[in-house]
């Protein structure tokens, strides 16, 4: 592979076009994927100009001998590159921002009183709020919960976990403390989803490794995609509330 890639090199620009031309079609793709989780305020078109330039980066700065595939790397890097416009954009309200802050307080506070999980009736008890307006807060503040979860969870270096963990996961070029922290977060982040519900668990599992949209994941669960996205929303809630202990 290296061989290959050194001799692709030698054509220079040549190379370099081809290989954006060959892998343009991910950025539509995992463009695709984070518009699904977004108001219908962020333009897709936004996220497929952030997302070409992360595979731009990712051609220009390919380096085979960290054995892994150009393909890999330029996800990655596009997901990397969609994640920072995202940020900067900061298209949610501090009113928004705010229903976050609550829920989760209330969902630590309960957890740390009883040591159990918190119930959907015990969060809505502590907020004050009934059960029809906590499951319309969790829908309003979908979008919003994904990219705060995303932007929460750091290494010790205070680096964006998002950012980092696909060089912690190449071989080479990584200290002891390194390796401990990612294993330590790893450990941390499996106890925590141990401690979902089984239909919480099933959502995790289905969203993040078969990737199935919302609306895939009611059709496996029997339920409305309005409700999966509710389900979604509580569970990064309580994952991030279960998880600043870790990180204070």
């Amino acid at each position: 592979m290296k061989k290959l890639y050194q001799e692709n090199k030698t054509d220079g620009d040549s190379w370099r076009e081809k290989s954006i031309v060959e892998y343009s079609y991910l950025v539509k793709h995992i463009a695709a994927r984070f518009a699904m989780r977004l108001p219908s305020s962020v333009f897709f078109d936004e996220l497929v100009s952030a997302g070409s330039l992360g595979l731009i980066d990712a051609v220009d700065k390919f380096d085979p001998s960290k054995h892994v595939s150009l393909k890999t790397y330029a996800q990655y890097r596009i997901k990397g590159a969609i994640l920072d416009e995202l940020r900067s954009m900061d298209p949610y309200s501090r009113s928004m921002r705010k229903k976050i802050q609550n829920i989760t307080k209330a969902v630590k506070t309960i957890e740390d009183q009883k040591g159990s999980p918190a119930a959907d009736e015990e969060i809505c008890e502590e907020l004050g709020v009934s059960l029809d307006t906590y499951y319309d807060m969790l829908t309003n503040i979908h979008g919003a919960s994904v990219l705060s979860l995303d932007e929460f969870i750091k290494t010790k270096k205070n680096d964006t976990y998002s950012k980092t963990r696909f060089q912690s996961g190449i071989k080479g070029g990584e200290n002891p403390a390194d390796c401990f922290d990612r294993e330590e977060l790893k450990f941390v982040l499996t106890q925590t989803i141990k401690t979902l519900t089984q239909k919480e668990q099933m959502v995790v599992s289905l969203y993040y490794y078969d990737e199935l949209t919302l609306k895939e994941i009611g059709e496996v669960l029997t339920l409305t995609e309005s409700r999966i996205c509710q389900i979604h929303t509580a569970i990064l809630v309580r994952l991030k509330a279960r998880l600043q202990d870790y990180f204070n």
